[in-house]
């Protein structure tokens, strides 16, 4: 009669592609769901969190975590970054960038037309991005995180669903 070996504690383990294809569809169909409620919270707030800061509700300028402090700070940074621009179009882009950031941040954080505000969002923020890289150097997006936001944006443009959202709302009522 033949003894079975025992097994050794290496083959006992899972390997990765056992993880892969088990562990990790359960933990992704769980966690899923909450990936994108939080993207749409962390964008959504801050987009409102730096326009909260362009009207001082952070404090005044010199005041530790405040960038602007003031409106009109914003829109010398904004000069700064669009110097390539005539210097009257300066107050008209800060003035649409502000509105764009409190329209995406509120649809974002209710969840009304995520998509598309995800969108929209993802391509702002490449924008900033960009015009940051051009005007500071590569090194500033890249220390604000403004390409991962953007690219957590355009993640979330391509999720299927949008718990605790207005929208998961009306898909709801509409079944």
């Amino acid at each position: 009669m033949k003894m079975k070996t025992p097994l050794s504690p290496a083959s006992q383990r899972p390997s990765l592609r056992q993880f892969e294809q088990t562990v990790f569809p359960l933990a992704m169909s769980k966690w899923g769901s909450f990936s994108s409620v939080f993207l749409r919270f962390a964008l959504g707030l801050s987009f409102l969190s730096a326009v909260a800061d362009r009207f001082g509700l952070w404090g005044q300028f010199g005041q530790p975590n405040v960038a602007w402090g003031t409106f009109s700070r914003f829109v010398e940074y904004t000069g700064r970054l669009n110097s390539y621009l005539p210097p009257r179009m300066t107050l008209t882009l800060a003035v649409i960038s502000t509105g764009a950031e409190i329209l995406f941040g509120l649809l974002l954080l209710v969840g009304w037309h995520t998509r598309t505000a995800a969108l929209l969002s993802g391509i702002l923020l490449m924008a900033f991005g960009l015009a940051m890289a051009l005007a500071l150097g590569a090194k500033a997006p890249l220390d604000f995180s403004v390409f991962s936001a953007a690219g957590g944006a355009l993640l979330l443009a391509g999720c299927e669903r949008f718990p605790f959202s207005v929208d998961g709302l009306l898909l709801l009522r509409s079944r």
